[in-house]
């Protein structure tokens, strides 16, 4: 009874190890290629999920499928001999379809293989066809080129690209202070500016001023001389009141009437 149960604890055992050899589990965001012994790397792709296999024959190998991020950095010359530090932002996966050929090919580490290496080069090729200005200037067009050009050459290996983009910029020491002279020459040259255009319209007020000054003193003139002699008069008798009132003001001034019959004439007695 004993060498029975044995027996059948043995058969058990056999049987749930080879069952447990027989499945393996793939988990979300990943998928399996399954290697077999005799046929190498097969064509399927196993999805998410518990699967089958040959014991001791068939061995899976998970790979991951998600978007995965990596920082390329390259330092690079510009078109006119520039060196610039230049970073890109990539999330990139396998294009599913294709893993056994990337297995094959590039193994499970395929992002490590390819991306710094295409990356470096894209880098240097598109930045050489810009001066160091317009990296900063045409910032949008630079990104989108490096993108196409990126995604394109990572569709040669089967690696897909869903973003890239530039996060840092950064000029040597001689090019930045090229760009600070340059700024504050420019402020120099606004202020200049700013100076002589002010100049230019005090001069004109001066001779708007005088101009209208010389109208009005003409104007005066013609008006005396078609006024005659009335005019004139008038103008005496107004400085004639103005004197006396001014005259009769002051404590030591006595005024008497002339002796003569013009009315007009005044003799003046100063105590």
């Amino acid at each position: 009874m004993l060498n029975r149960v044995a027996g059948l604890s043995i058969g058990a055992g056999l049987v749930g190890s080879a069952l447990n050899e027989s499945l393996y589990n793939v988990e979300p965001g990943h998928r399996a290629v399954m290697f077999d012994r005799f046929r190498g790397i097969m064509d399927e792709v196993s999805e998410e999920g518990t699967h089958f296999k040959i014991p001791f024959i068939q061995f899976p190998k998970i790979m991951d499928v998600r978007d995965i991020p990596r920082v390329i950095s390259s330092n690079t010359g510009t078109k006119d001999l520039q060196m610039v530090n230049i970073s890109l932002r990539v999330l990139s996966r396998p294009d599913i379809a294709h893993l056994p050929e990337i297995y094959k090919k590039l193994g499970a580490d395929f992002n490590d293989r390819i991306l710094p290496s295409i990356g470096n080069e894209i880098l240097k090729n598109v930045v050489a066809q810009y001066n160091a200005e317009q990296l900063l200037t045409e910032r949008e067009k630079v990104s989108k080129e490096i993108c196409e050009d990126l995604k394109s050459r990572a569709g040669e290996f089967n690696i897909l690209l869903d973003d890239v983009s530039i996060t840092h910029l950064t000029y040597g020491p001689e090019f930045t202070k090229a760009i600070e002279g340059k700024q504050v020459a420019q402020q120099d040259a606004e202020r200049a500016k700013f100076v002589v255009l002010k100049s230019e319209q005090e001069m004109k007020a001066k001779v708007i001023i005088a101009e209208g000054e010389s109208e009005a003193a003409e104007l005066i003139s013609n008006a005396l001389i078609s006024a005659g002699d009335g005019l004139i008069a008038v103008r005496r008798i107004d400085a004639a009141r103005d004197i006396a009132e001014t005259l009769a003001k002051s404590r030591n001034v006595t005024y008497l009437p002339s002796g003569g019959g013009g009315g007009s004439n005044m003799l003046l007695k100063v105590d």
